[in-house]
């Protein structure tokens, strides 16, 4: 199929209830008036881009990351902009990013927690400031999940060496191949792209047992696009056009509470997750081709660097 549609003029058709979404197992999506005027803002800019790209790739396919914090509305933004390209006739098929952590959400909440707890008590221990007398602090801190609380820091001072610590462990960990299987999508990415009909995909549930493959048929399918926090990344190869939406901590908490993410949504260790992950988007963000305002607006990189100093 030619790119000519792509680079036509074009009017937002309507989007009706139930379209084609992420193939994240139990996924909640709920889409609203503001991803649809998003998705409406991005558009535009986005098949000119794909239908450059599609072009200069032997069989005619695109990859497109939509990333961004959690609950941005990354899964809402694709599976709108997917339903934009299969509507103009351009088939498009949603990949979820987060089917290819290397421990379910329960396992990984606990790894994030061990290694966050690892690191901080071995920066006590090579600070020098480390007695005896912290363990029992400790221990009543963790089964209160209050370690990560600069609140402590009043009572207990020497906690700030604790979370500084720990919070430098759990950034080497978070978004790293350590946590995820960046080589498996990106090996997916480049199976897409030299024009396989069909990649066996993978499916991960809450629980143990639910993990498994899925054939999916790409006959058809020029858009790959991706859903993904960590679609961005300097460790996924492939991706022709990033597509950052851009997003605070406290912004993404009420929407990940909405889709009813795993563990306790406004803890401080969540928060303290949800900034390194700000700060890890925020380091890439300038390899993004197009960027999206908290408002909605279009960004360059350099409107996108004053906005966040205005933040």
């Amino acid at each position: 199929m030619g790119t000519n549609v792509l680079r036509a003029t074009w009017t937002a058709p309507k989007v009706p209830e139930g379209i084609t979404h992420g193939d994240m197992p139990g996924d909640v999506i709920c889409i609203d008036a503001q991803h649809i005027g998003k998705a409406e803002t991005i558009f535009p800019a986005l098949k000119e881009m794909a239908a450059d790209q599609m072009e200069k790739n032997p069989n005619g396919r695109v990859v497109i990351s939509v990333c961004g914090g959690s609950g941005v509305g990354k899964s809402e933004i694709a599976s709108i902009l997917s339903y934009y390209f299969r509507a103009l006739g351009v088939g498009a098929y949603t990949l979820s990013g987060d089917n290819y952590p290397r421990r379910i959400p329960m396992d990984n909440d606990a790894e994030r927690a061990c290694v966050f707890r690892n690191g901080a008590l071995r920066g006590l221990v090579s600070s020098g400031a480390y007695t005896g007398e912290m363990a029992d602090v400790l221990r009543t801190l963790w089964a209160q999940d209050r370690d990560a609380d600069p609140s402590v820091f009043a009572e207990y001072p020497w906690m700030e060496i604790y979370r500084r610590a720990g919070y430098e462990s759990l950034m080497g960990y978070l978004g790293t191949r350590e946590e995820i299987d960046f080589d498996e999508v990106s090996q997916i990415i480049a199976r897409f792209k030299q024009g396989a009909e069909e990649i066996a995909l993978r499916r991960m549930g809450r629980e143990r047992e639910a993990l498994w493959y899925e054939p999916v048929d790409l006959r058809g399918v020029q858009v790959l696009m991706i859903e993904w926090t960590h679609g961005n990344s300097d460790l996924l190869r492939g991706v022709d056009i990033p597509v950052l939406l851009n997003s605070t901590p406290q912004e993404t908490l009420a929407h990940r509470k909405a889709r009813n993410r795993d563990g306790k949504l406004d803890s401080a260790f969540t928060m303290m997750v949800l900034e390194i992950e700000q700060r890890k988007l925020d380091s890439q963000a300038w390899k993004a081709k197009l960027i999206l305002s908290k408002a909605g607006e279009l960004l360059d990189y350099h409107a996108y660097r004053r906005a966040m100093a205005d933040a």
